[in-house]
């Protein structure tokens, strides 16, 4: 007899398979592996940018401003989607005054958007992203970024549509996320590594703030649990690995998986003021959804260094500051 965890994966990638699935932000980093898998499993994909982009294999790709509530409420009547993903954001997680407006646009106001076209849709799951920037269950506090008051607010709409409308919205509240084919090079991750194969020293911060570090294809896999989780409607969920590590232990880890022959430039960039400490609950999670991550940092940074490898060199780096988002 199947155990009820094999059952209930089984049931849960039948109800993905025969569904049609709308991912925004389907062509970045996290969204375009969250695409792949649900084309795997033989989901009808629908992505959506701003940008084109090459369409799926059984969907296709919507170029469509989301903070435009007449072209979501057109999307929806035309994609029908079962199953709703929203990626799409303004990652740029620093307190730049410039930030303010695009974070507002494209991380609030798109998911307000979504909500209400999706509210009388029939839609059976939304997935909405948090973040680890946002506060832990009944704390509140002062966000430290446009990101992040933007990311608290969507969170809480999410919460108040359930709430008010019974609207099927669960919130994935993503914590750092790198792996392979991740092209941002204002992130950490493949901006050392990027660094590390031209023969640069990374810029980087003093190193002490603490990170809590999850692989692209274990968070894909959560927002598949997620989707088909019983009881997880109106609520929260952490994805991330549950054991952060300093700034410093993650690129020196990179340093020596890489043999690099140079030396990250510790305090050459300023450490960001108010930076949250954040930690995943991966208890709650596995309790919650049946998900916990399975592949190990080490693992991981290998599997990240060898894509980047196989790129080849001479992609041009730049500065950054520590600590953004996604």
């Amino acid at each position: 007899m199947l155990s009820t965890e094999t059952t209930s994966d089984r049931a849960g990638e039948h109800a993905l398979s025969t569904s049609v699935a709308l991912v925004t932000g389907g062509v970045g980093f996290i969204g375009s592996a969250l695409s792949a898998a649900l084309d795997r499993l033989g989901s009808e994909v629908h992505t959506v940018s701003r940008r084109p982009s090459v369409p799926t294999k059984r969907g296709r790709h919507w170029q469509v401003d989301l903070s435009d509530a007449a072209a979501v409420e057109n999307l929806v009547r035309e994609t029908k989607p079962q199953y709703v993903f929203h990626l799409a954001s303004h990652v740029m997680g620093a307190p730049d005054l410039h930030h303010v407006l695009p974070a507002f646009q494209s991380n609030l106001q798109t998911t307000v958007n979504l909500l209400c076209a999706l509210a009388e849709a029939g839609c059976t799951r939304m997935i909405t992203t948090g973040s680890l920037v946002e506060p832990e269950k009944g704390a509140r506090g002062i966000p430290n970024s446009p990101y992040a008051a933007a990311k608290w607010a969507s969170s809480d709409y999410a919460r108040m549509f359930h709430a008010l409308y019974a609207f099927p919205v669960s919130i994935a509240r993503v914590f750092m996320v790198y792996g392979p084919a991740q092209q941002d090079m204002t992130k950490l991750v493949p901006y050392v590594i990027r660094c590390l194969l031209n023969g640069e020293a990374p810029k980087v911060t003093s190193g002490k703030h603490r990170i809590d570090w999850i692989f692209v294809d274990d968070v894909v896999q959560g927002f598949l649990k997620l989707a088909v989780a019983s009881g997880a409607e109106g609520e929260s969920v952490d994805l991330g690995s549950g054991a952060p590590i300093t700034i410093r232990e993650l690129v020196d880890t990179i340093c020596r998986l890489m043999d690099a022959q140079v030396r990250p430039e510790y305090g050459a960039l300023p450490d960001r003021p108010m930076e949250p400490i954040r930690v995943a609950d991966i208890a709650s999670c596995a309790r919650q959804i049946g998900w916990s991550p399975k592949i190990g940092l080490q693992e991981g940074l290998r599997r990240t260094i060898d894509w980047y490898r196989g790129q080849g060199r001479g992609m041009p780096v730049q500065s950054q500051g520590i600590g953004a988002e996604r």
